[in-house]
């Protein structure tokens, strides 16, 4: 019986919350719409290219084709630097650093809805072939914009939940 009380009590103190799902109504709900309706510029580079394309997979996911009703401006801080030195004087470690600042704005009244950054690292071993470096160097930044990605989208998500 107490199980029962205290499962009732939990379920009451969880309604009183105010948590709200994200992504209700699906594909038709107001942040997939929001989200599909997100037009991303070119991107200057090939970790721009890598990044518009990864931005535009996970926005068109979201609800379908939608007129643009905001823009994504986006900059991007690609960094590759040794860290690690061996013995003799050669480079044993490197980080990739992607940065991006990203501003949302409204394209009707040109108004910035979001100004934010965002970012991810990660380390590369150097190894004795040239090829299996620069391998791990590209497949590094093809995760990082990924990653980058999901946290730009999941931000947006986030300010275009509050929008009307």
């Amino acid at each position: 019986m107490t199980r029962l009380a205290l499962s009732l009590l939990a379920l009451l103190t969880l309604s009183a919350c105010g948590l709200q799902p994200m992504y209700a109504g699906g594909g038709s709900g107001a942040v997939a719409q929001g989200l599909a309706a997100v037009e991303v510029p070119p991107i200057e580079g090939r970790a721009g290219w890598l990044m518009r394309n990864a931005l535009r997979d996970r926005l068109a996911q979201s609800g379908g084709s939608a007129p643009a009703r905001y823009r994504l401006d986006v900059l991007l801080d690609d960094k590759l630097e040794g860290l690690g030195l061996l013995t003799d004087d050669t480079v044993g470690r490197e980080r990739r650093t992607l940065r991006a600042r990203y501003q949302l704005v409204d394209l009707a009244s040109g108004e910035i809805l979001l100004d934010a950054t965002s970012g991810s690292d990660a380390g590369i071993d150097v190894v004795s072939s040239e090829y299996a470096t620069i391998a791990a160097e590209e497949t590094a930044l093809e995760n990082l914009a990924r990653d980058v990605a999901d946290r730009i989208v999941s931000r947006l998500a986030l300010t275009l939940r509050g929008q009307p």
